[in-house]
């Protein structure tokens, strides 16, 4: 290009990305055919007169982010760089909850019913809320210990419907009970059945998601040790909101479903929009089964979960959008 052609590849570069104007009317401009305009433009990009640079800040990762959600046909994945001095000790880091925040705030729209289920990111999520449209909150499950709601799940529905400026339904009960007969008597009382009747009316889910493993899996910790190597015989690789799942995403153990205070499966299948909050390198085989369970539409991750998720494990047969039965074969 001589002196004149770059001018002009300049000036027609200027009028597209700086000031927003179109081909048509930078041909007008310039006496030229819109042909000639994208001609110069393509021009300009591969003589690097022009350098377009797609920038996010430093701690979201932007071509992992597309690549997981290409890969489990997920609807929004957002990878958050793993905390460099963390040690992996199978807790979410709590930058997720954070960016999960964010994420929520974007998707929720006015008149929404928000579903929070217990988990520690989830909590750490709706600490760092600051905004949200006005939106009814309810409890999607009973919590870890009755004797810790204040901390837990419970105000994190306060917290969340303080925010939205919007109704808040807490469950007063613990997640696990010691026999079905105990479970449906607890349903059955007016406050929890209230927010049970919200739950074929909620249109945003968050959940937490919990490998096989002490202290990473509320519901293993819960149980007995004979009823834990029931369940490890049955090959459960992953818990979510009380529901167990396989290395295949198939869910396992539906018996125990029937002690639990949860939102049931097909219920949160039909959510439109479950997003995940799960990281971290040993939790990551876990969140790759519950990813191809077909209960979960999108994710909040880190890089040590996404490197896996990409290179160690199979996406499924059918992407995750297509909200297949966790109870098929």
């Amino acid at each position: 290009m001589g002196p004149a052609e770059l001018m002009q590849a300049a000036a027609m570069a200027r009028r597209f990305y700086l000031e927003g104007k179109s081909k048509i009317q930078i041909a007008d401009e310039f006496g030229v055919s819109r042909f000639k305009v994208a001609r110069v433009l393509e021009t300009a990009l591969e003589r690097d007169l022009v350098r377009i640079e797609i920038r996010v800040p430093a701690e979201l990762d932007a071509d992992r982010s597309d690549a997981l959600r290409s890969r489990y046909g997920l609807r929004h994945v957002v990878v958050v760089e793993s905390p460099s001095e963390a040690a992996d000790d199978g807790a979410d880091p709590e930058n997720l909850g954070e960016v999960a925040a964010g994420l929520l705030g974007e998707l929720v729209t006015e008149g929404d019913v928000l579903g929070l289920a217990w988990g520690r990111s989830t909590t750490h999520m709706a600490a760092a809320l600051r905004q949200l449209p006005p939106c009814t909150v309810v409890q999607l499950t009973g919590v870890y210990d009755a004797g810790t709601a204040d901390r837990g799940s419970v105000e994190a529905v306060r917290r969340a419907a303080e925010v939205a400026g919007g109704e808040a339904h807490p469950v007063y009960a613990p997640m696990l009970l010691p026999d079905p007969a105990t479970a449906a008597a607890l349903r059955s009382q007016t406050g929890i059945a209230r927010a049970f009747e919200y739950f074929d009316k909620v249109t945003v889910a968050a959940v937490s998601i919990g490998s096989w493993e002490p202290g990473i899996s509320t519901v293993h910790d819960m149980l007995s040790d004979s009823e834990r190597e029931h369940y490890s015989s049955l090959g459960v690789a992953a818990e979510m909101s009380a529901h167990l799942f396989d290395k295949s995403g198939r869910r396992i153990g539906r018996d125990l479903g029937e002690r639990c205070i949860t939102v049931e499966a097909e219920r949160l299948r039909r959510v439109p929009e479950v997003i995940a909050i799960a990281g971290g390198q040993r939790k990551a085989e876990a969140i790759g089964a519950v990813l191809r369970s077909g209960l979960v539409t999108s994710i909040v991750t880190d890089t040590a979960a996404a490197d896996y998720l990409l290179t160690e494990a199979e996406p499924g047969p059918k992407p995750a959008l297509e909200r297949a039965d966790p109870d098929g074969s």
